[in-house]
């Protein structure tokens, strides 16, 4: 069993800059892959970032590829999201999530065992 703490989120203007943190309780974190995943109202659960367990395999949604940059220490249990170059676009509720495979990065939400409750990004313009 894994829990999940989202925290970082917040408003920030267009252009700015958050960075994402999720805590993991248990002693398992180095033994997912993990992920995040976004929602905004009106609209399905989306990919954003995966990285493998080691950190060595990461993939990103083409919407945020080349702004986000996915990253963990596993010596924290903490996987982190640092988001620059924010538009209005990326404003959702932010999820991450732990994935049944360790050594594979998944994009679709079903291959995720474990969710934290989400943090609000909310970027004006």
């Amino acid at each position: 069993q894994v829990q999940l703490v989202e925290s970082g989120g917040g408003l920030v203007q267009a252009g700015g800059s958050l960075r994402l943190s999720c805590a993991a309780s248990g002693r398992t974190f180095s033994s997912h892959a993990m992920g995040w995943f976004r929602q905004a109202p009106g609209k399905e659960r989306e990919f954003v970032a995966a990285i493998n367990w080691i950190g060595g395999n990461a993939d990103y949604s083409s919407s945020v590829k080349g702004r986000f940059t996915i990253s963990r220490d596993n010596t924290k249990n903490t996987v982190y999201l640092q988001m620059n170059s924010l538009n209005p676009e990326d404003t959702a509720v932010y999820y991450c999530a732990a994935s049944r495979s360790r050594y594979y990065v998944h994009n679709r939400p079903d291959e995720y065992d474990y969710w934290g409750q989400g943090t609000q990004v909310t970027v004006s313009s």
